[in-house]
């Protein structure tokens, strides 16, 4: 068994984002689904009182993320690559449940496994992107315009309704999954420690063989 070292993994805005973010989509999910009538918790109105400002809270941080990616270079770690993917998907299916070693090694420059990135890349530009989309077609679907109240060119909302239900679905799913995913690390609560103070227990690897596949995984076209 290699020698792990304790490594700064998670800067501090990168866990800013992911517990305002976790905060905002409860929020959202929570009154989202009471204004679709499926319980009664706040009463209509301020449910949606509470998701429209949770939805723009959520649109600022999304914002702020994207200038913080693109600024430090964080946006490389979604960069999807075919290496290792397939034993990635073995080792979620079967692997683990057997406690076989896991097929990819966390590095600094390469957080997330090849599986990962065509997910959390799959929710930024595409998935996320359309849920802010369908929700302000929603918050301005009637508008004041002079003394009256225009209406959007759209002949129903009931499209983006489903379009906006069916992504909150989605988004539902990867919270679940990834909630069971924390559970996986070298101890049940290693990975929620590591978000919550930054450090991270990583396996020491051949220094020659890191930078390789780092190199390898980074350098990988969308």
């Amino acid at each position: 068994m290699k020698n792990s070292k304790k490594a700064y993994v998670y800067k501090g805005f990168e866990r800013f984002w992911h517990w305002n973010q976790s905060l905002l989509i409860f929020l959202l999910a929570l009154t989202g689904f009471e204004i679709h009538s499926s319980y009664t918790l706040f009463g209509f109105e301020t449910a949606v009182d509470i998701h429209n400002k949770a939805a723009w809270g959520f649109i600022i941080l999304i914002v702020f993320a994207i200038f913080w990616h693109f600024t430090t270079g964080e946006w490389k770690q979604y960069i999807p690559t075919t290496k290792n993917l397939k034993a990635q998907v073995e080792f979620y299916l079967f692997g683990i449940f057997r406690k076989a070693a896991h097929p990819t090694k966390k590095t600094l420059i390469s957080k997330l496994n090849p599986l990962q990135r065509i997910v959390y890349l799959g929710l930024k530009i595409l998935i996320i992107p359309v849920m802010v989309a369908s929700g302000l077609v929603y918050m301005f679907y009637r508008y004041p315009q002079g003394d009256e109240i225009a209406i959007t060119n759209i002949e129903s909302l009931e499209i983006i309704a489903v379009i906006h239900t069916f992504g909150a679905f989605v988004v539902m799913a990867f919270v679940i999954v990834h909630l069971y995913l924390i559970t996986t690390g070298h101890t049940i609560t290693s990975n929620l420690k590591a978000m919550i103070t930054g450090w991270e227990d990583l396996e020491e690897e051949d220094e020659t063989e890191v930078k390789k596949d780092d190199v390898e995984s980074t350098n990988q076209k969308p």
